[in-house]
């Protein structure tokens, strides 16, 4: 990656263009869409539209911390992540992000923000308590891959568009749209025409960011392993949480699982069909690629 000594992954940059090529587009056609049903009512469509983008692009961050109850902490409270942190950010080249640790026995760890300034790379409180140092190196490593290559951003305003497309429907079910246009039958039309139109565009935005979620914790990786040149560490941990997940009751699985798409390790792991829709691959193709770098290292 450019500025930074994480291995490029031209692939990723690939996906990340193509996924918001293709999800911009489908904001210009969802809000175009929105001011023809409600002609009416264009200007409110095109400030609720606005203003949303706005407030997810630059308190992103913010909202996905609070959200996943993380709180940042100084050297002196954490020294041991703060100092792996360091180790990793000075071996990668790279601006330190802030530090926080999140209160759950859920082991993982999530990077957030919208650029490399204001990213904050996070660690549970079960998974400072289950691994090794090395270990949790190799997690760290991966997290700030997510940020070297600024996937997490690509990542947050890839999804800004289901959320979007949820909210005004409801607006529009709910609000002041049903009193666009008075009660005829073309109102009707509208007010059934807007649920599909937005559930349409939550099932395209929704397959897209899968596809470049499952892609981007591959490259992190990758990226990872290369750049500590520990593979075996970070397989261990991948290991190691997805057993512990077991252990940890359904009801905290739940609350972790709307993250997922952000967190290491998948709260809940899918088999068929589910794969398809599941933010991470499957745990047997990541240890079967670290194997991989594992054995061009040991050639090396």
């Amino acid at each position: 990656m450019q500025g930074t000594r994480f291995a490029p992954d031209r692939g990723l940059a690939t996906r990340m263009v193509s996924t918001m090529f293709f999800i911009g587009l489908l904001y210009v056609v969802f809000v175009g869409v929105l001011m023809v049903l409600l002609r009416g009512a264009w200007p409110m469509v095109l400030v609720l539209a606005g203003g949303l983008f706005v407030a997810q692009f630059w308190f992103s961050d913010r909202i996905a911390a609070f959200s996943m109850g993380a709180r940042e902490v100084t050297p002196e409270q954490a020294p041991e992540l703060h100092g792996a942190v360091d180790r990793l950010c000075a071996l990668a080249d790279m601006p330190k992000p802030r530090v926080a640790i999140a209160d759950s026995d859920v082991p993982n760890a999530f990077a957030t923000g919208r650029s490399r300034k204001s990213s904050v790379v996070c660690a549970t409180t079960g998974l400072l308590r289950r691994l090794e140092p090395e270990e949790l190196e190799g997690v760290l490593a991966h997290e700030l891959s997510h940020v070297a290559h600024r996937d997490v951003a690509v990542m947050t305003i890839a999804s800004f568009l289901g959320v979007l497309a949820g909210l005004i429907t409801r607006i529009g079910l709910w609000g002041g749209f049903r009193r666009v246009g008075g009660r005829d039958s073309n109102t009707a039309i509208v007010m059934m025409l807007i649920p599909l139109v937005s559930a349409v565009v939550y099932a395209i935005s929704f397959l897209l960011t899968r596809m470049l979620s499952r892609y981007r914790e591959l490259s992190a990786d990758r990226s990872a392993a290369l750049l500590t040149g520990r593979p075996s560490a970070l397989a261990s941990a991948l290991t190691k949480v997805t057993g512990q997940m077991a252990r940890i009751p359904t009801r905290d699985l739940r609350q972790a699982e709307p993250f997922n798409a952000f967190y290491f390790a998948p709260a809940f792991s899918k088999d068929g069909l589910g794969r398809l829709l599941s933010s991470h691959p499957t745990l047997e193709q990541r240890l079967e690629q670290l194997g991989r770098i594992s054995a061009e290292l040991g050639r090396g």
